[in-house]
């Protein structure tokens, strides 16, 4: 049985970039699953839940939500685990429900450094389907700037 549709929401403002210009192999490759990313305003920002569901891992860069049968993956920049937690503000707990737009996490991608442990860092978020097919994900929002909230797609 197939899970419906979900309408995925930005989890945070900025302009909408298609996957495969994320600077980062196994987002732009899809390895992870499909969606689309979002370059970040600059500025203090809290990040928040693209659909309603458990949260099922929230770290300080990065969370998912399952919601009616899809993950959906939110990754605060590339390279950013390698900051240790520092410049993020976990604001949801793991295993607790949350509604679309209900916040997750804050942080200022302005402050992000141009490099950690030896890695590019970029504030890019990618906004991922888990377990999605490969290019099953389409967005009409690529290329718009969007304010937390906006939808960005929906599931396949």
């Amino acid at each position: 049985m197939t899970p419906p549709s979900v309408q995925v929401l930005a989890p945070c403002p900025g302009r909408v970039v298609a996957m495969a210009d994320v600077p980062d192999a196994v987002f732009a490759e899809e390895m992870v699953g499909p969606g689309v990313a979002i370059e970040p305003d600059p500025g203090p920002t809290t990040v928040v839940s693209p659909i309603a569901g458990k949260v099922l891992k929230v770290l300080p860069h990065a969370f998912v939500v399952l919601g009616d049968g899809v993950g959906v993956l939110v990754h605060l920049g590339i390279n950013t685990v390698r900051l240790e937690g520092e410049g993020f503000e976990v604001l949801a707990t793991q295993g607790s429900d949350v509604a679309a737009g209900d916040p997750m996490i804050r942080w200022d991608p302005s402050t992000l450094p141009a490099s950690a442990g030896g890695q590019d860092v970029s504030p890019v978020v990618p906004v991922v389907v888990m377990d999605a097919p490969k290019g099953s994900v389409t967005s009409d929002a690529i290329g718009a700037s969007v304010a937390a909230g906006d939808p960005l797609f929906s599931t396949p």
